[in-house]
C-alpha cells in the first residue's frame, strides 16, 4: 500500500498538534493513516487505500458510515434549522424518553458531550447523594481521562497514573481487580462506611473484553446495598450495543444505582449521559444541589442522531445482523486459532470481539468456551483466560501492535491500535466482509 499522503499529513499535524494527533490511542507507529471518508463498513484513507472497519469510531457507529435515510434526514434538519440554541429542545425529551423506556434501571437522564464528563459527573453525582469522598474502581479500568479515576495502584495505596494530577485525587479511590469478590469485600470491610460509589464496566471494554465471572456483579450489588453505596456501571462502550437496548445490564440482569452512557446513544456525534433513579439523577441542579452544567450538553443534532439510529436498530433487526456477525467472526477466530496458536485467546460478545495474544493455554480447544471466553469454571482454558485487566497487561502485547496490527493494516483490515481496546461490528459489514477479515488474521498470525 501507497501511504505518501498520510505521512505528508502526519509531518504537518506534528507542528500543530501533540504527537500529530488529538487522541493519543491514534498515534500508531511509525504513523497513522488518515482517513478521507467512510464507506459502510470500510473506511478510504488519504492515499485511496480501502479498509475493512472494525474500529468504528471506537464503538459509536453501530449502524456503519452510511446514515440511513431516517438518521440523515433527522440530522440534516436539525443542522439547517440552527446550529444551537443555549434551550431546550423536544428531541432531547424524546431521546431521554426513549432511553428510559428501554433501560431498566434508568427512569430519568442528563445529557452531557463525552463519556468522561458522564463518568466526571457521575462521580461527582454519587459522593454529592451519600455525602462520602471515597470510590471503588477496578484496576487497569479505563473511564475516561478524569482526575478521580487515572489512579494506579492497589486498595488504598493508589497514586496519579499521570502528572498533572494532585495526589489528594487519588487518595479517594479504591482499587480492587476486577473478577476478584474477596478483594472487592475486604475493600468494604475496611472503608465501607467512606464508600460513596463502586465504578465499574459491566465488562471490561478497554483491556481485552474481560467478562465478569458468575455472581460478580451480583457481589458488588450486595456490598453496595449493604454499606448504601451507589454501583455505577460505566455503560459507555457496552450501552446499546451489549444486550441490545437494555445494554449490558440488561443481558447480566443487574440494575445499577447509576449508569453512564456515550458513543452509540449520540448515534456517532459528541455525547455522554447520566442515567438513574429519579431520586438520585434529581441531585443535579437545577432539581438538586450537585452541579452539572453545559453549554452544548442536548445538542440538537447529537440528540436527533441518537433518537433516530436506537429507533432504527429497534425496527429493522440491526441486533440480530451484529451479533451474529459478531458470533460468525469470534467463532472463525477460535477455528484459526486451534490451528496456528492455541495459546491465544478469543474474547467478546454480542458485536465486540478482540483476540488476546495470552502466553498460555492448553493445545486442545475441547469443551471450551464457543465463540468467546464466558468466563466457565468448566472450561479447560478457564485457568488461562484473562480474568481482569493486569492478565490483559501480561499477554504480548508488543507482539500485537508492533507485528500484528501493521500486517493487518496492509491486508485491508483496520483495527484498534493494541492490544486493549475492542472491535467492533457494524450493521453495514457483511459476512463476506467477515470472511475476508478471517482470511487476514490466517495469514497474519
Amino acid at each position: 500500500m501507497n501511504h505518501e499522503q498520510s505521512r505528508a499529513l502526519y509531518d504537518r499535524a506534528l507542528s500543530v498538534m501533540p504527537g500529530g494527533v488529538n487522541s493519543s490511542v491514534r498515534a500508531v507507529r511509525p504513523y497513522p493513516f488518515f482517513v478521507q471518508k467512510g464507506d459502510g463498513g470500510h473506511v478510504v484513507d488519504a492515499d485511496g487505500n480501502r479498509y475493512i472497519d472494525f474500529v468504528m469510531g471506537y464503538g459509536p457507529l453501530l449502524l456503519g458510515h452510511d446514515m440511513p435515510e431516517q438518521v440523515q434526514s433527522a440530522v440534516q434538519q436539525r443542522a439547517a434549522e440552527g446550529p444551537m440554541y443555549g434551550a431546550p429542545t423536544e428531541v432531547e425529551v424524546e431521546l431521554a424518553e426513549f432511553v428510559t423506556r428501554h433501560v431498566p434501571s434508568v427512569e430519568m437522564v442528563r445529557f452531557v458531550n463525552s463519556g468522561t464528563e458522564a463518568t466526571v459527573s457521575a462521580v461527582r453525582l454519587a459522593r454529592g447523594y451519600t455525602g462520602r469522598d471515597k470510590i471503588v474502581v477496578m484496576q487497569s479500568g479505563y473511564h475516561g481521562a478524569q482526575e478521580s479515576t487515572l489512579v494506579e495502584g492497589e486498595g488504598d495505596h493508589t497514586a496519579p497514573s499521570s502528572p498533572g494530577i494532585p495526589e489528594s485525587f487519588a487518595e479517594h479511590t479504591l482499587t480492587v481487580p476486577f473478577n476478584d469478590p474477596d478483594a472487592a469485600r475486604d475493600v468494604f470491610d475496611e472503608h465501607g462506611d467512606d464508600i460513596a460509589a463502586v465504578l465499574t464496566e459491566p465488562i471490561l471494554g478497554n483491556y481485552g473484553i474481560v467478562h465478569p465471572i458468575d455472581g460478580y456483579h451480583e457481589t458488588l450489588r450486595g456490598l453496595c446495598n449493604d454499606h448504601g453505596s451507589l454501583l455505577i456501571f460505566d455503560e459507555v462502550i457496552t450501552g446499546f450495543r451489549v444486550g441490545g437496548l437494555q445494554c449490558a445490564q440488561g443481558k447480566f440482569d443487574i440494575e445499577p444505582d447509576i449508569t453512564t452512557f456515550g458513543k452509540i446513544v449520540g448515534g456517532g456525534f459528541p455525547v455522554g449521559a447520566i442515567g438513574g433513579k429519579s431520586e438520585i439523577i434529581e441531585q443535579f441542579t437545577p432539581a438538586g444541589d450537585v452541579f452539572q452544567s453545559g453549554t452544548f450538553s442536548g445538542h440538537p443534532v447529537t440528540m436527533a442522531a441518537g433518537l433516530e439510529t436506537l429507533r432504527y436498530a429497534a425496527e429493522h433487526d440491526v441486533y440480530d445482523h451484529v451479533n451474529g456477525l459478531g458470533e460468525r467472526m469470534r467463532s472463525g477466530l477460535q477455528d484459526i486459532l486451534e490451528d496456528q496458536a492455541p495459546e491465544y485467546t478469543v474474547v467478546g460478545t454480542d458485536s465486540m470481539f478482540k483476540v488476546v495474544f495470552t502466553r498460555d493455554g492448553p493445545d486442545t480447544f475441547e469443551g471450551h468456551c464457543e465463540a468467546g471466553c464466558q468466563q466457565r469454571p468448566e472450561c479447560p482454558r478457564y485457568d488461562h483466560c484473562p480474568k481482569d485487566g493486569g492478565d490483559v497487561k501480561q499477554a504480548e502485547t508488543e507482539r500485537w501492535e508492533r507485528l500484528f496490527w501493521p500486517a493487518m493494516k496492509e491486508r485491508g483490515v483496520f483495527l484498534t491500535a493494541n492490544q486493549f481496546e475492542s472491535q467492533f461490528i457494524c450493521d453495514a459489514h457483511t459476512a463476506e466482509d467477515v470472511d475476508d477479515a478471517l482470511e487476514a488474521y490466517k495469514e497474519a498470525i
